[in-house]
């Protein structure tokens, strides 16, 4: 099990990342849809190979392609409006919060899936991205539709999980490699 394989891969001083990553997926509460959707957006926001490798079979197989393919989206879309929606934010000029976008987004209106479920999945990617104007807008949207906090809050746990666990594997695979071209030269 890729999971498994994660987790095992975790270096001893990480072992708490072991734990959480076995307990906001392996015993997660939300749908499989929810869970599957929300940790494969989530690899793909990490930019960590590994983790993409490791967590992408499974949640191919507990996705339907529409959902599989709707989770990618909302990676994209957010890598996308996570920059562009954060730098408006963070200019000290206002007058760029009233300029229009002029950017396609399309998928947002039509994810493929139910509208709750994409902005969980756009909610989490925006976590591990940084933009609190896109965090603030899906929460919300999530809260309308009447999606409890704890549920907003697994989506967010997941993410900053996943997040960690690629940051650890991606530093010890450079720490490792530096070993080695060390002991080559050496």
């Amino acid at each position: 099990m890729s999971l498994d394989e994660l987790k095992s891969a975790l270096p001893d001083y990480a072992k708490d990342l072991k734990l959480n990553l076995g307990s906001v997926i392996g015993n997660s509460e939300l749908p499989s849809q929810r869970l599957w959707g929300t940790v494969l957006a989530c690899a793909i926001a990490s930019r960590s190979a590994r983790v993409l490798r490791e967590l992408e079979p499974e949640a191919r197989e507990n996705l339907s392609a529409e959902a599989y393919t709707a989770a990618k989206s909302a990676a994209a879309i957010m890598a996308m409006n996570n920059v562009f929606y954060r730098t408006r934010h963070l200019l000290s000029d206002p007058e760029y919060g009233t300029l229009r976008a002029g950017l396609r987004m399309n998928v947002i209106g039509k994810p493929g899936v139910e509208k709750v479920d994409f902005e969980l999945w756009s909610l989490a990617v925006s976590a591990i991205n940084g933009c609190g104007q896109c965090l603030d807008s899906h929460e919300q949207v999530l809260r309308t539709a009447g999606v409890d906090r704890e549920t907003v809050q697994e989506a967010f746990k997941i993410a900053a999980v996943i997040q960690a666990v690629g940051t650890t594997l991606d530093a010890e695979a450079v720490l490792a490699e530096t070993v080695t071209a060390e002991t080559v030269t050496a």
